[in-house]
């Protein structure tokens, strides 16, 4: 599946905070480029882009190789929320109703 965020933070922030996140879910990093990783593990293969976008934007782009809302799915969300709360630490979610 794809996933895409759009993130404040830089690219490199991005790419450190990935570095940190993947291996805690038993992926290990494959491949190192500037703006890309690349980790495989017993969930699965995730390709992992960051480009900058016009403006203040880093645009977050994850693709993993299951079907579905797999384990590794899951936890590229949880990686998306950990980038978030990064950004905006004293955001606190309430209920819209």
């Amino acid at each position: 599946m794809r996933h895409f965020y759009r993130s404040h933070l830089a690219p490199a922030d991005v790419l450190t905070m990935a570095d940190e996140f993947f291996p805690g879910i038993e992926l290990a990093q494959l491949t190192t480029a500037p703006r890309t990783r690349r980790y495989s593990g017993p969930l699965g293969t995730l390709k992992l882009a960051v480009t900058a976008e016009g403006g203040h934007y880093t645009f977050v782009r994850a693709d993993t190789d299951q079907m579905g809302e797999s384990r590794l799915d899951r936890n590229v969300k949880r990686f998306f929320v950990a980038l978030h709360r990064a950004e905006d630490p004293a955001h606190k979610l309430e209920a819209s109703y």
